[in-house]
């Protein structure tokens, strides 16, 4: 959520309500984020709701667009999903058109389409966007964090598996099914990540970003044959020289035996020896476990993302 509220516009605006968006609008709206993203230091809309920008039509998703004349200002994105948590929702204005009233807009329109039950994301959690939660009555639900630290002298200790356990490369096509089932299992309580679907999954793998030679699975041979208990997926940020943590599960049942902190320390690795300076992740901060283990490994925090609510 990234806007600069209150005055009204010099020309009149007008919000769009799409369930799908053409090649063109999809465009329009990446050219609006990369410069918002350009003047706001990180991104307004998750790489979940980039990814969803384009490849036809989503279930449970549908875009708000806001123009002034023929021009695209402002967008919202509101993904309703979630069986059981209010829609969710993330928003942008134009950075030189912030300042008219139209995230107030797009927020109030996000509040009609969602029966005033939404959640709104707050990426950097600027003073502008805690301003507008504010103005439209939503209050702080949750706190994510990222963390960075240096890869550039690593000195971690070699990784010390479970006994049984052996790590080695996804394979694209034959791990599909095997790594959602434990990704949903791993994150049961974390409706963004838990939920992957293979068409999910399909669009991560056509990203430029995507190398299986970095994405990690941990198994273990039992009576039943090989089983997957853990994964380790790291990103490549070329661009901006960071390597990321990407996603980090283990299967329950096979927690607590230090296969999260292995995978972990695999994942930096093979991130460092690609001669990335820094590494991050993100952690929500109420996972008090998971920061201590990110912290021991030498982890601080770099920035903050804030999720608001309508009170419930």
């Amino acid at each position: 959520m990234t806007s600069d509220d209150t005055a009204r516009p010099a020309s009149p605006r007008s919000i769009d309500t799409v369930l799908e968006l053409s090649p063109e609008q999809a465009e329009a709206v990446l050219a609006l984020l990369a410069e918002a993203a350009r003047v706001d230091g990180q991104q307004a809309v998750s790489e979940q709701g980039r990814l969803q920008l384009r490849g036809g039509r989503r279930e449970g998703v549908s875009h708000l667009l806001l123009t002034v004349g023929d021009m695209l200002v402002g967008y919202a994105q509101l993904e309703d999903t979630d069986p059981v948590e209010a829609p969710a929702a993330e928003l942008v204005v134009h950075p030189a058109h912030r300042g008219h009233g139209h995230g107030r807009a797009l927020g109030s329109a996000l509040l009609a389409a969602s029966g005033k039950r939404l959640r709104v994301w707050a990426h950097g959690g600027h003073s502008a966007a805690r301003h507008l939660a504010q103005v439209l009555g939503l209050t702080l639900f949750r706190e994510l964090r990222q963390l960075r630290r240096p890869l550039t002298g690593l000195d971690l200790p070699e990784p010390k598996l479970p006994e049984g356990v052996t790590v080695r490369p996804f394979v694209s096509g034959r791990d599909d099914e095997a790594w959602l089932a434990v990704n949903a299992a791993a994150f049961a309580h974390h409706p963004e990540q838990g939920s992957l679907s293979q068409r999910d999954l399909d669009d991560r793998k056509a990203e430029a970003w995507f190398d299986p030679e970095g994405f990690f699975l941990a198994e273990r041979e039992n009576a039943r044959g090989t089983e997957l208990v853990g994964f380790h997926w790291t990103k490549v940020h070329a661009e901006e020289q960071l390597g990321e943590v990407y996603v980090l599960g283990v299967r329950p049942g096979s927690q607590g035996g230090g296969l999260g902190r292995a995978l972990t320390t695999i994942g930096l690795r093979h991130l460092a020896a690609q001669g990335l300076p820094t590494a991050m992740l993100y952690v929500d901060a109420d996972n008090k476990a998971a920061l201590a283990v990110y912290e021991r490994l030498g982890f601080l925090t770099h920035e903050t993302d804030l999720m608001y609510r309508t009170e419930t």
